[in-house]
């Protein structure tokens, strides 16, 4: 399984699981809608004011699950990284890719404190048991 191979997976997907933790070690998970660049970091958007901003802005450390909820399909991408908030050309380049999976997204863009979430990769595993014996590839980056 190739890099590209687990790109073109996560982007099969439209819906994860999203988890973080706050600076308080309190956790926080909740299914999003998001996007992959080729970069394999994963944007989303949400609330400034909720849990997963608030705890994102204090503690970048992020994780998600992508895949693994089809009956007869068990492959998954588990994905650890970083989050910030993009700005400027990064902002607009990602809100432009987000907008091509979920066009609603142009309209949702004007509600008042509506972010933009982005995860760079810090280490992934794809892991595909469908098939025996399973395939199980980890792929870890730079920080």
């Amino acid at each position: 399984m190739t890099r590209e191979e687990v790109l073109q997976f996560m982007r099969t997907h439209s819906l994860g699981v999203q988890a973080a933790v706050s600076a308080t070690s309190c956790p926080q998970a909740a299914v999003v809608g998001f996007v992959v660049t080729d970069a394999l970091e994963i944007v989303f958007d949400t609330l400034a004011t909720s849990r997963k901003a608030a705890y994102l802005r204090q503690n970048p450390h992020c994780a998600f699950v992508i895949g693994g909820l089809t009956d007869g399909d068990e492959r998954s991408v588990q994905y650890e990284g970083m989050a910030d908030e993009p700005a400027g050309t990064d902002l607009h380049y990602l809100r432009e890719l987000y907008f091509a999976r979920f066009p609603d997204g142009r309209e949702r863009q004007h509600r008042p404190g509506l972010i933009y979430i982005r995860v760079k990769p810090r280490w992934l595993r794809f892991s595909d048991w469908n098939q025996t014996p399973p395939i199980i590839v980890e792929f870890e980056f730079g920080s």
